[in-house]
């Protein structure tokens, strides 16, 4: 529908309202070593940043033999626009360049070894694609608090200490993996008009699955 990316803009500034007023990401944020300003940027510029796609290239694909179902809340979104036998491969700004580029910070200078966080992700994406299945005329479809929760567990499990940054890493590069990018070989058959690796962004995809994943470790 037109307008549909505001909506989720919309959506997603309520949702940090009521995030803050609880005090839920300032604790995610102390947990990654972030004081609030520097958090609550990170938090505003990948919401900004979950507007923009960025195309990647594009690839033949079928049309779906049934209408897509509404609503769905995925992690590979496509644009309300007509399907002509092909689809877009994009990449979200706020949703997968963002995170990424975070999490590559935190490796740096969170402090846990590479070989956990190699591993955090890995066990992650496994998670990840088990878990997710291709949605005709529409995505990428997973439950939302699986990944969280995975990659809590693997934090905590592979090491204690570094367990925030452990599964804020595993949970977004896990997700990108396992359910967006080992699953590109799913799009041609969807029907898609677009599919965004990080889907909508920020506070249906990736950002906020490594969100909830540090408030539970």
């Amino acid at each position: 529908m037109p307008g549909g990316p505001f909506l989720f803009a919309l959506f997603g500034l309520m949702f940090l309202f009521v995030l803050i007023q609880v005090g839920a990401l300032q604790v995610a944020f102390h947990k990654l070593g972030l004081d609030p300003q520097a958090g609550m940027t990170l938090l505003f510029v990948s919401l900004m940043g979950s507007l923009v796609n960025v195309p990647l290239f594009r690839i033949e694909a079928e049309e779906p033999a049934e209408p897509p179902p509404e609503p769905f809340r995925g992690l590979l979104k496509h644009r309300q626009v007509p399907f002509e036998g092909f689809t877009t491969v994009a990449v979200n700004l706020g949703g997968c360049l963002l995170p990424v580029t975070f999490a590559a910070y935190l490796v740096l200078n969170a402090g846990a070894s590479l070989e956990n966080y190699l591993l955090a992700v890995g066990l992650v994406s496994t998670v990840a694609y088990v878990a997710s299945r291709p949605i005709p005329g529409l995505g990428i479809g997973m439950p939302v608090l699986v990944a969280p929760l995975a990659a809590a567990g693997f934090g905590l499990l592979l090491d204690p200490a570094h367990s925030a940054a452990l599964a804020y890493v595993g949970g977004t590069i896990g997700v990108l993996i396992g359910a967006d990018l080992l699953r590109l070989k799913d799009v041609r058959k969807m029907g898609s008009p677009v599919a965004s690796i990080g889907g909508a962004g920020t506070f249906d995809g990736i950002f906020i699955t490594g969100i909830i994943a540090v408030l539970l470790a």
